[in-house]
């Protein structure tokens, strides 16, 4: 998996909790990347929700900044419906490069399963490559998808019940579990005219399950690793939460991921999700 990928994923460290109607919203964030205080790139994140359908959009581009990472680029979409328990897709699509080397992935979803898969290139056979199983490819949700987090009931959205959740993450070429729990409430602030108030901030960690190399020292080290967190802010309109902060320990240093504005609203009747 390219960088530009992984650190798309990381931005997708996030579940989908209990039964919800997500009703209308729209949201649209800037993302500030650094890795040890030190400016490495950007992202983009922008979500339209209408009568439980969502569209979802992820752009992320990377620089090489003191030799801490290579330069990349990245883009992923999709697009579904938000079901009893999380944002099931019905189409996902990303195209990476950095390195000098492109990847495409598309899938389409049906239930939470994968109905179709295209992948290029194809993860190459290594003797300590976890083979995907069709299991594997069942009760699933795609990396974008997992952005959006529906809160059931009428009550508060920010408690510590909205960091108990596991997603169970495919996406094209792995399989792996990203289990959040709760940690502690901060105030955040999204820029002007952006959302203000309070962040609910989980802790996560990362189990890989296949289609990974198990002797890879990156699995491994992100496998082990205590330090990373989600910060979860509500879009506005609906009872779905959205990542403000992310940060995850790395072998180069603390890589954080901060909403430098984050915009949230009701959408025009104009507008549409699919």
């Amino acid at each position: 998996m390219q960088l530009a990928h992984r650190l798309i994923a990381a931005i997708l460290l996030l579940g989908a909790a209990a039964p919800a109607m997500a009703d209308d919203g729209v949201v649209s964030v800037r993302y500030d990347m650094s890795v040890s205080g030190f400016p490495i790139g950007s992202a983009k994140l922008s979500a339209l929700i209408r009568n439980d359908n969502y569209r979802v959009e992820v752009t992320a581009k990377v620089g090489g900044l003191l030799a801490l990472v290579s330069d990349g680029r990245g883009a992923a979409t999709a697009n579904g419906r938000i079901s009893s328990e999380y944002a099931r897709a019905t189409s996902y699509s990303l195209s990476s490069s950095g390195n000098n080397r492109t990847t495409m992935v598309k899938m389409a979803m049906g239930g939470g399963s994968i109905r179709d898969l295209a992948i290029d290139p194809v993860p190459a056979p290594r003797p300590d490559r976890i083979p995907v199983t069709a299991a594997h490819r069942r009760g699933v949700v795609d990396p974008v998808s997992a952005l959006l987090m529906p809160v059931s009931g009428k009550g508060p959205l920010l408690t510590a019940e909205a960091c108990d959740r596991n997603l169970p993450v495919f996406d094209g070429a792995q399989r792996y579990d990203v289990t959040l729990s709760y940690s502690r409430m901060e105030k955040v602030n999204g820029g002007e005219g952006g959302y203000k108030g309070d962040a609910v901030v989980c802790k996560a960690r990362y189990t890989p399950i296949a289609g990974h190399r198990e002797r890879r020292e990156q699995t491994r080290y992100m496998a082990k690793n205590n330090d990373m967190e989600v910060w979860l802010v509500p879009i506005e309109g609906t009872r779905v939460l959205a990542p403000f902060r992310i940060a995850v320990a790395t072998p180069s240093g603390r890589l954080v991921i901060a909403a430098s504005r984050f915009e949230t609203s009701v959408p025009t009747m104009s507008a549409d999700a699919n």
